[in-house]
């Protein structure tokens, strides 16, 4: 599996799981604040996928600014930068969104860490079973047959 299939494979499950997520604060939302809920549940559930799309850009631009080589500084400058820049965003949206009167704080606050929970949760479990591997070496006699000395071409 590629890194493109495990970021592809991220993405996917976390939309997935940031919907569901969504779909149940927003009828939670709709039940405990009426319409505010609902619209506050819906905003959060945005605002989590738009953090957790985030994320996969971020590496696969990294990948390209260090030319497909993780320990490059290119790589690292874009998924920090990327990071600082999610960091002071969320800062800025909780001050300014704090203040609407439209969307109910509780239920917009709650479910954009539900979401990000989520999506988080989704990275790691597609991360762990990826199976990518570590090294990238030959090995002797990739073409299938037995190195020599090993036991099966002594019998023979």
């Amino acid at each position: 599996m590629s890194a493109q299939d495990v970021i592809r494979k991220a993405l996917l499950w976390g939309v997935v799981w940031t919907t569901l997520v969504t779909i149940v604060a927003s009828v939670a939302g709709a039940l405990v604040a009426d319409l505010s809920g609902m619209l506050g549940a819906l905003l959060g559930g945005g605002i989590g996928f738009a953090f957790l799309a985030i994320t996969p850009l971020s590496i696969v631009w990294g990948l390209k600014a260090g030319r497909g080589n993780v320990l490059e500084p290119g790589f690292f400058a874009v998924v920090l930068g990327m990071w600082l820049g999610k960091f002071v965003i969320f800062l800025a949206l909780v001050f300014w969104l704090g203040d609407l009167d439209w969307a109910h704080r509780e239920t917009l606050f709650l479910t954009i860490v539900a979401s990000l929970l989520a999506g988080l949760a989704t990275d790691v479990v597609v991360v762990i079973r990826s199976r990518m591997p570590y090294v990238d070496v030959p090995l002797p006699n990739s073409d299938g047959s037995a190195p020599a000395g090993s036991p099966s071409t002594e019998s023979q």
